[in-house]
Formats: C-alpha cells, structure tokens, sequence
C-alpha cells in the first residue's frame, strides 16, 4: 500500500505537492503495478525510484518500462527506503515530481571509474546550456552515484565547480549492507559503475539540508600511510590503523565491529566545519577501509555522538522566509545512521519525526553537500510550496 496525494493545484493547505507510491510486494511486476495504481492520474514530469537491492533488476526495469513507458524514471538501490510511514527496509518507493511544479533534464556518466574530470565537466556545460531557464523559477542538482565506486568526492567537486552557484545535493547507491554492487537508475536500466545527474527546475523555493550528531573530541590520530584511490588507511600515527583506531577506543581490534564504526565516526575538518568520515570496516591486514576520501597527513579527530533524536527534531524544524513549514523533504540519510538507531532501539521514534516532517528518500553509503562527499550525516533538500499557496 501506498500514499497518492492529489493534483497539487487542487490540494488542501499542508499536502505536499508530490504524489508518493509504495509497494512492499517482493514480486517486482506486482511491486510496480501497485506503484502505477497509486500513481494514477498523476500528470507526472519524473520519478525517482529508491529500490530494495533484493528486488531483483532486470524485471524491476522491465516493468517500470512497461508502467511508466515515455515517462523519465530516475533512482537506485538503497540500503533502505524513507517512506511516509518512516525508515524501511523492504519497500519500494516511488516519489511522482508533477509537471505542474518542476521541470527537470539527466545526465548519465558511465563509466564512472576513472572519472574523467574533463569529459563531465563538458557534458554538465553542455546540459546545462540546452535547459532553458524558466522565469522566476529556482534551480538545482541532484546526483546518485555507484555507492562502491568510490568516485563520489571526484564527481561532486566537479559538479560545484562546473555548476558554479547551482545548489548541488545527492546520495550514494547503497545494497542493504551487503557492500557487493551498487545500481543507479537510468534510461530504463539498473547501471553499475556509473552515475546520474538531474538539473532540476522548481516554481518551488526550496532550502538544503545538512547535518549530523557528532561534536569533535579531544583525541586526534594523522593518517601516516594511506592508498587515497582505494579510501584505506594502513597507519594511523604510525601504527597499524585498525591497532591505533582500537586503542583511542579503549578497545581490542577483534572488537571493532559496525556498531563501534556507527557510534565512533572520525572527523575531518574544513575551515569550521566538520566532516564525518565514516569507516566502513577493519581489513584482514589491519588497515581500514573508509567510506569517503582519506589521504596521507589528515588530521583526523574521534567524534563524541550526541542525542540522535534531539539533533534529527532540530535539524528537520526547518522554516522559509515567511515561516512557512515544508511541504516535503527529499532525504538522503546515511545508511550508519539507522544502524545506530536500530542498536539503540529508537528507530520508532526517529520514523514519527520523519513522518511528522514529510521526508521521503533513502539510506545511502554516503552523501553529497556543499561540495562534499559526507559520511554519517542526514542531507536533504525542504522544498517549500509557490508563493500562491500562501492564499489557500
């Protein structure tokens, strides 16, 4: 079952201006008919699919193909699924963006790995200057990347930097923790080692999302020997990683598990902000394996984890210039983040704020914000409805 929300010029004050289907069938031909019902209707401009990775691709393409034939569908695999009812696991989601509201043109970059910085930068230019502006309407950039590409910090400095002052916000594909292939959604194909761009037009004023629970410790350690291209760490001041990383934790390596990696992220900092750099796991050889960019001679600093449902209530209490409360919020939340929540029994709690706030979207193995690939952090995009729907 899902949630269709109706014609967005027609809809009652405090209905978001996109139409929402979910499907928790495990047959993807059924899973998408019961998306297409809900849809039904819908003048739709694109949609963004956010997949289980068990749902198998090849006949979720082919039936999204055959129900959504001549419609752009976008998206990727997950490691889970921000639906209206909160943090799932299981559920196929679909977000239907009205062509009442928004306008939208794609870019496919594959292969994504080596990332040929020149060649995207051209194709963005290019794409950019066939998409007509549209007065008085606002501009942004969504990406969703192979989450095991490890491309994802290359891409989005690019995009900035090509894109110059266009907002730019994305994901990384995720595959329910299984860390084997990640998928995006393109053309009516599930592609592996690639990348999608959306330029996305809105008559909606929208607002970026960016946050996380951590605040920087006291503890430090210096990436002393590293392999940037692979984000492993083979020494931390010196000493073997996972050996030192353990240390500063009080702990054995045999320890280290993905609850400590979820509850003791490192930071990086950039000017006055930090960053989580979130560890995907200790190898066999004793270095660490990393979910974002890691170079020699980084300070790294243990983050100290703060009240996860206090920090998420805040950072979703978002308002527009005239105090207006979101119609929607286009989530992407890491996938350590639920794990946390999960280990400390408060994902119940966290779903009935995301419902409360109208987030829709997706778990991911990393985020893109401000020009940055972030582990660990919740970002999103709070899009808030035209001025006239301040008259309904």
């Amino acid at each position: 079952m899902g949630n269709l929300i109706a014609d967005p010029v027609a809809r009652p004050r405090g209905a978001a201006p996109v139409a929402v289907a979910v499907s928790r069938d495990p047959d993807p031909g059924r899973a998408v008919a019961d998306l297409a019902r809900q849809l039904a209707g819908t003048d739709i401009c694109f949609l963004l699919v956010f997949a289980p990775a068990a749902l198998d691709r090849d006949a979720l393409a082919e039936a999204l193909n055959g129900a959504f034939a001549g419609l752009p569908v976008f998206g990727c695999t997950s490691a889970g699924q921000i639906t209206p009812e909160g943090y799932e696991t299981a559920a196929l989601l679909a977000i239907a963006f009205p062509k009442a509201h928004f306008r939208c043109a794609s870019l496919l970059i594959s292969p994504l790995k080596p990332l040929a910085i020149s060649r995207i930068s051209r194709d963005l230019r290019r794409l950019a200057s066939r998409f007509p502006r549209t007065a008085n309407w606002n501009r942004l950039a969504l990406t969703f990347a192979d989450g095991l590409s490890k491309q994802e910090d290359m891409l989005v400095a690019t995009m900035v930097t090509t894109l110059e002052d266009l907002p730019c916000f994305g994901g990384s594909a995720a595959d329910d923790h299984e860390f084997s292939e990640t998928f995006v959604l393109h053309g009516g194909r599930f592609l592996t080692d690639a990348a999608v761009v959306l330029l996305i037009e809105t008559d909606m004023e929208f607002a970026g999302l960016g946050f996380d629970h951590f605040l920087p410790s006291d503890q430090h350690m210096v990436v002393t020997r590293a392999i940037p291209e692979e984000r492993i760490v083979e020494e931390l001041n010196g000493a073997p990683a996972a050996e030192e990383y353990a240390r500063q934790l009080g702990l054995s390596v045999d320890e280290l598990t993905p609850k400590v990696f979820a509850e003791n992220p490192v930071l990086v900092r950039n000017n006055a902000m930090y960053h989580v750099r979130g560890i995907q796991q200790a190898l066999p050889d004793g270095s660490l394996s990393f979910l974002s960019a890691i170079e020699d001679g980084i300070l790294l600093t243990l983050g100290e984890g703060q009240d996860l449902i206090a920090k998420l209530r805040a950072g979703l209490d978002v308002a527009d210039t005239r105090g207006r409360r979101p119609d929607f919020i286009l989530g992407f939340d890491c996938y350590l983040r639920k794990l946390e929540l999960g280990q400390k029994s408060l994902t119940g709690a966290a779903s009935r704020l995301l419902k409360e706030h109208r987030v829709i979207g997706f778990n991911t193995y990393g985020e893109q914000h401000c020009g940055v690939h972030v582990n660990q952090t919740f970002v999103g995009v709070a899009f808030f409805g035209p001025s006239w729907t301040t008259l309904l």
